[in-house]
């Protein structure tokens, strides 16, 4: 007997996927990845062009359900558009491109990855943003056949450890708070001994004080424009131009020698990449047990929680003074260092470094989602009721 949904109709066999179908697979993905980048840039939905998702239908179209999530999309990308205009941020142009990766059938489902490369040019409102914006991310693809082998797009799923890109509207997932009794999977311990986690001292009048390893970072406020506290470049010894340039030359094109946490699980690669970053501007390694957080040392073979886990090295940051917090995160400047906790559970989620600065305004580079000199702004406008943490390097 036939199934159900198909009575009354002909059902086809499970079908195949062929070159021609893969190829309006990707066609559809650039769709609909174009149409959110072009909600970010210029007018509302009523000054643009119909969506180009609009001109798939037949053998390959998106499903009622997604084609109803992307007009929330859309509409949730227009009012970000909007809130970004009042904090003095606009985008001239915008382009996206998508790259189909391995597409596995099983019956009447079809999985596929794609790769999203988005560029969005920055309008110059204040005069000296930077030239771009942009990011790679990668998605997971659901298409489902219906009953007479016509394939719908029915789910569009973050491949990425994090779903951090500019033109994106679901919420990250949040990273869980470590316990420091916990070895994760990607290091390994240097000695038997396990790292105290706070530690007592008498203090002149003969009362005891007693300090932790895994203090709590005071949160920085959001508001525009940030109270001035100008940055001494000089005053540390460390090479910030060295930082930004590391982390711009690897937004995208991972240095091979550390290891890439992307997709690995707990956060991701940025607090490994931010390490980075900040290692090649003059931050020394301090050796010793992988979870002792005041200690930190990365390199291809092992690394500190501290180099790789975002509350561990917001410890470290703390516990080794080479940081001081900031009181908003407009304060910040070339190698400082901002972290995101998105659902305020108590458990930072993200971390990223400044790679440039202009009036007043802090641009972000990253991993997990790849992206490079995305304004503080853009963060904030994407996760306006996370908490955030401002660094000073």
């Amino acid at each position: 007997m036939l199934p159900n949904w198909s009575a009354g109709a002909a059902v086809t066999d499970d079908p195949t996927v062929d070159a021609k179908t893969k190829a309006t697979f990707q066609r559809l993905a650039d769709a609909v990845f174009t149409d959110r980048t072009e909600a970010l840039v210029g007018g509302g939905r009523k000054d643009r062009d119909k969506p180009r998702t609009d001109g798939f239908s037949g053998d390959v179209r998106l499903s009622s359900g997604t084609a109803r999530s992307q007009d929330a999309a859309l509409s949730k990308l227009d009012r970000r558009r909007g809130e970004l205009a009042k904090l003095g941020e606009k985008y001239s142009k915008g382009s996206t491109t998508v790259t189909l990766g391995a597409t596995n059938v099983k019956g009447r489902k079809a999985k596929a990855v794609v790769t999203e490369t988005t560029t969005l040019t920055y309008q110059k409102v204040r005069g000296s943003e930077p030239g771009t914006t942009g990011f790679q991310a990668r998605h997971e693809l659901t298409f489902t056949a219906d009953r007479r082998g016509d394939w719908q797009l029915t789910g569009i799923t973050p491949a990425d450890e994090d779903n951090l890109a500019v033109n994106q509207t679901a919420t990250p997932e949040s990273v869980p708070a470590p316990t420091p009794s916990a070895v994760p999977s990607a290091s390994a311990s240097t000695a038997p001994s396990a790292a105290p986690s706070a530690s007592a001292s008498a203090s002149a009048s003969g009362s005891v004080k007693v300090s932790t390893t895994t203090p709590a970072a005071p949160k920085a406020a959001t508001s525009f424009p940030g109270p001035a506290n100008p940055k001494d470049f000089t005053a540390s010894g460390l090479d910030y131009k060295a930082m930004a340039d590391y982390a711009k030359r690897y937004w995208s094109d991972y240095n091979p020698a550390y290891p890439n946490f992307n997709g690995a699980g707990a956060g991701g690669d940025c607090t490994n990449f931010v390490s980075q970053a900040l290692k090649e501007g003059g931050w020394k390694h301090v050796p010793g047990y992988v979870y002792d957080y005041t200690r930190w040392f990365g390199n291809a073979e092992i690394q500190s929680h501290s180099f790789i886990g975002v509350n561990e090295w917001s410890w470290f940051a703390q516990n080794s003074k080479r940081t001081t917090s900031l009181a908003n995160v407009y304060q910040m400047d070339v190698g400082d260092v901002l972290q995101v906790d998105f659902d305020k559970d108590g458990s930072k989620d993200h971390t990223m470094i400044v790679t440039s600065r202009s009036k007043g305004v802090p641009y972000l580079t990253y991993h997990s989602t790849n992206t490079y000199s995305r304004s503080v702004s853009s963060i904030i406008a994407s996760y306006p009721n996370a908490s955030y943490y401002a660094y000073r390097t």
